[in-house]
């Protein structure tokens, strides 16, 4: 997200500021899409138990775009529904958990066949790797 930007992990609890959202992740501020990218795999990294408490509740925000990038994933679909009923009931979406997001998070599944051939029918472009699939995909989300 940024340079300065720092994320701590006690117990099983990830307070991961504007780095990593629910379905999605930060916009650049100082930072290189590689610095990004590379956060991100390392708390994909992390057990799948782990609560992910980020800053902003832009979940259900994040999940459009999310079943733009993949339309026929089940797992977006069945937590859009989710969020929906959560935020209608006035309810938070927050803390998400690792095994969610890897599940529904385009942003940690841009080494997916799924999110890399959509991202590269966006760009008109093939995209050679992982940072590549990754940057485009971010570019695409800051004009969504």
């Amino acid at each position: 997200h940024s340079r300065g930007h720092i994320a701590y992990l006690i117990a099983d609890c990830l307070f991961c500021g504007d780095t990593l959202f629910a379905a999605g992740c930060g916009r650049l501020r100082g930072g290189t899409h590689a610095q990004l990218l590379s956060s991100l795999q390392q708390i994909s990294q992390l057990p799948t138990a782990t609560q992910i408490y980020c800053s902003h509740e832009y979940t259900a925000a994040n999940l459009v775009f999310a079943q733009t990038v993949e339309p026929n994933n089940i797992d977006i679909s069945a937590r859009r529904e989710e969020a929906a009923a959560l935020r209608h009931a006035n309810k938070p979406t927050l803390p998400s958990n690792l095994a969610l997001e890897l599940k529904t998070n385009p942003f940690l599944r841009c080494d997916k066949s799924t999110v890399v051939e959509r991202v590269e029918q966006h760009v008109s472009q093939r995209l050679n790797d992982e940072l590549a699939v990754f940057t485009a995909l971010r570019l695409w989300k800051d004009s969504f």
